[in-house]
């Protein structure tokens, strides 16, 4: 385990050594947790769970929005912090195997699993971890709607401590990635009260 105590610390740690995934307190000195969250991800997809004193969605909302993964409001339990860290790990590892299908091509979307790449309109697209992972779980099958809770544990392994709200943000921002017009998709489509759907094939 490696520990900074300020964001610049932070950020020349991460430059300097292999971090398979970061837990970032929002409330660093000099430089805060936002703003290393930001240039991290300028980067790196490494998973990344935001640590706020304040429960405050905004906070939460601009950290997801910045590239968090996952968020923990304290205080919080041992329980709840290794539950989330442990998700997110297992994810990670999960998705260094193989996949059967290695890419996935739909009009002017390429999603390559095995190297963890998209490309939308011609452009390489930079995704985080959990984005890339909520394309791959609903483009892995087309048509197929899922809840905001399914979602959750698909991505997590469970739902446990988490808002369903959180899909919606990880979901805005991937079509703003990927869609030509994200207030008109043509890939990730909302299934009012029930989730979402990718276009079927």
């Amino acid at each position: 385990m490696i520990q900074a105590r300020s964001g610049e610390e932070a950020l020349e740690r991460f430059a300097a050594d292999d971090v398979d995934l970061i837990v970032l307190d929002l409330m660093l000195p000099r430089v805060d947790g936002l703003e290393v969250c930001r240039q991290v991800r300028a980067t790196s997809a490494v998973p990344i769970i935001m640590l706020t004193a304040r429960d405050d969605e905004v906070d939460k909302v601009l950290g997801l929005e910045l590239g968090a993964d996952d968020y923990i409001t304290k205080p919080f339990s041992i329980r709840e912090f290794r539950s989330r860290v442990r998700a997110l790990l297992r994810r990670a590892q999960l998705s260094v195997q193989p996949d059967r299908t290695e890419m996935i091509e739909l009009d002017d979307l390429q999603i390559d699993l095995a190297r963890r790449t998209v490309e939308a309109h011609g452009e390489a697209v930079q995704l985080t971890y959990v984005e890339f992972e909520l394309l791959r779980t609903l483009a892995g099958h087309p048509g197929r709607v899922y809840s905001r809770q399914q979602l959750l544990e698909a991505l997590w392994g469970s739902s446990d401590y988490r808002d369903p709200r959180t899909i919606d943000v990880h979901v805005r921002h991937l079509r703003e990635k990927i869609e030509a017009d994200p207030s008109e998709p043509e890939f990730i489509f909302t299934v009012r009260g029930v989730g979402y759907r990718f276009r079927d094939r």
